[in-house]
């Protein structure tokens, strides 16, 4: 077993030391191979056998699974001075021809069958993940398609949406463990809660995680707050863009659906405004206020839809740079969608045969491990290219792959990641051409997997088998 497997798990407790090792042997078979299927990844019939056996046992809940990562995330992060947590949410889609998962539910569709995953993830402002905090998963009544009206009657901590009200929690508690780091959690339109706003408020009595939640409605403002701008204009977004341009950025926009790749001129606005608390059925809540950020595209192309962002947040704003400061921040939040991204396609959870709830959700749980080891490479490579690989990779990965992909024998020193990293993803079919960039997820879970392979040979027959 790899070394970071046992520091991964150096806390792992599921009641029974068996148990305990028998995850790091199934953590250490995902990760050297995390496209294959169980049969491919585990070696043998006694190993296979083990793992179903592992995620049979009552003892091995999500909660336990994830509980040792979950501690090696938290060391992480007081490593550094800014951690952004993002939550959101993705299916794992578990559709299949000849039976529905048992305790599965429908998603989007009525006809595909699975559950809804909703992680908070920490991130660095650099991108590089530092693990996961919490993830919630749940299954929708295979009847909830046809109770919508029922759904808008109960209370809040009834409704799915209170995961993100919990994701918030869970930054504050993360907060109040890293005192010496300041804790921004991040949230796209669902996240626009009023609950959400009114708990992310400061309390002296206890420590609070600030806050990056993108407008998914143009609110109304409180008109008791006494700013003439707030009696003035109706809505938050009509405030904000009342007020002068703090500065431009210029950024460069992907191709995405209909959009054409193009390079676009942003400007910054910002305003601290008092928000109107909307009708809550059998209770009153209070006006709260916050800072808003309105992020907009001057001189957009014709034929384009501009890019337009309001981002509300507990950070100040009142200048160019803190402003440009809460969108970097947000834009960070989209590092969560490649996790979810590694976790599908490099991972496959979704195709995994696990037949019950209990059995999957777990499974998950350590994949996610897998996900955050993956984007954690490519971003180490990319951030600091000059740290030596072998503090990510062990002597006979990295002088095994060295020796495959250059032909000559391996140095006596590791290289720098930068060299090294590049060198992986080529096994995964990255080019290092000019221009192509710095290698994806993609090229390095495909390297890890090759890398694998070659390290059990170098081990076998390499230079000191001779």
């Amino acid at each position: 077993m790899t070394t970071w497997i046992d520091e991964e798990l150096a806390t792992v407790d599921l009641g029974d030391k068996r148990l305990d090792k028998r995850m790091g042997i199934i953590l250490d078979r995902y990760a050297a191979k995390p496209t294959a299927s169980n049969p491919e990844a585990f070696r043998g019939w006694a190993e296979l056998q083990g793992a179903y056996r592992f995620f049979d046992n009552k003892s091995v809940t999500p909660e336990a699974v994830l509980a040792p990562h979950r501690d090696a995330t938290i060391r992480r992060i007081r490593e550094h001075a800014v951690a952004l947590l993002a939550q959101d949410t993705s299916e794992v889609d578990c559709t299949r021809k000849e039976e529905v998962v048992k305790d599965s539910g429908p998603l989007t569709y009525e006809a595909r069958s699975g559950f809804l995953l909703h992680p908070v993830i920490a991130f660095t402002p650099e991108r590089l993940p530092l693990g996961t905090i919490n993830a919630k998963v749940w299954a929708r009544d295979p009847k909830d398609p046809h109770k919508k009206e029922e759904r808008k009657q109960k209370p809040f901590e009834d409704k799915e949406s209170y995961r993100w009200f919990e994701g918030y929690r869970h930054a504050c508690d993360v907060a109040a463990s890293c005192p010496d780091t300041k804790i921004v959690g991040l949230s796209d339109r669902e996240g626009d809660i009023y609950e959400c706003l009114m708990d992310g408020q400061p309390d002296p009595d206890k420590p609070k995680a600030e806050w990056i939640i993108r407008s998914c409605q143009n609110r109304s403002l409180a008109k008791s707050s006494g700013d003439y701008d707030d009696i003035t204009h109706d809505g938050i977004r009509e405030a904000v863009a009342a007020r002068p341009v703090l500065g431009q950025i210029t950024v460069k926009l992907p191709k995405r659906d209909k959009r054409k790749a193009r390079e676009a001129t942003l400007q910054i606005q910002s305003k601290r405004v008092w928000i109107r608390a909307p009708y809550r059925k059998g209770k009153r809540l209070a006006d709260v206020p916050v800072n808003a950020v309105l992020v907009s595209e001057v001189n957009t192309p014709e034929g384009e839809e501009p890019v337009e962002w309001l981002l509300l947040t507990s950070l100040p704003v009142a200048t160019f740079d803190e402003a440009y400061l809460v969108v970097r921040y947000y834009c960070c939040r989209w590092s969560i969608e490649i996790f979810f991204r590694v976790l599908k396609s490099g991972c496959k959870v979704e195709k995994s045969q696990l037949e019950t709830a209990d059995r999957l959700i777990p499974c998950v749980m350590i994949y996610m491990i897998v996900a955050w080891r993956t984007m954690m490479v490519t971003m180490l490579g990319r951030e600091c290219p000059e740290m030596p690989c072998d503090v990510l990779f062990e002597e006979d990965e990295w002088r095994s792959v060295y020796t495959i992909v250059t032909k000559e024998p391996a140095p006596l020193q590791p290289p720098p990641l930068g060299e090294f990293v590049p060198m992986l993803a080529s096994l995964g079919g990255y080019l290092g051409r000019k221009g192509d960039g710095p290698p994806g997820p993609q090229t390095v879970w495909i390297g890890l997997q090759r890398m694998t392979d070659f390290t059990l040979a170098w081990q076998a027959f390499g230079p000191r088998k001779t």
